[in-house]
């Protein structure tokens, strides 16, 4: 496994919102290895309603790098306690055909023990620019 990379701090968490994207849609490791950096294994995300998991996820990733030709995000707030995090930031996609697509983002994490992510509720609202 590679090295794990905790949210301790507000600062942590905004570096996690930012790196993550990039080197999980971008990067030259696989996909995996980005994943386990920051989420344990038995991670699930509830976005709007929709569960998905680890294996989910990651099938995500793999024509996400097909399509899009760069991520940026914007953190607005961020929020770190013991074993929680919150963030609302601007995650924008740009894509190889049409435009870009620009995602509004509320994030309620519980953290695990080692920092990683454990379990995260998100609530979007998607757009085009």
């Amino acid at each position: 496994m590679s090295k794990i990379i905790p949210i301790r701090t507000e600062a942590d968490l905004v570096g996690y919102l930012t790196r993550y994207p990039v080197e999980v849609a971008f990067g030259t490791e696989p996909p995996e290895d980005v994943f386990d950096r920051y989420h344990r294994e038995d991670f699930l995300m509830v976005n709007d309603g929709v569960a998905l998991d680890r294996q989910r996820l990651i099938a995500h990733v793999r024509p996400a790098r097909k399509r899009a030709t760069a991520v940026e995000v914007d953190v607005h707030d961020a929020v770190v306690g013991e074993g929680f995090a919150a963030a609302r930031y601007t995650l924008t996609a740009t894509m190889r055909k049409g435009g870009p697509i620009v995602t509004e983002i509320r994030a309620f994490s519980t953290l695990a023990d080692d920092g990683r992510l454990l379990r995260t509720e998100q609530y979007t609202d998607i757009g085009t620019h």
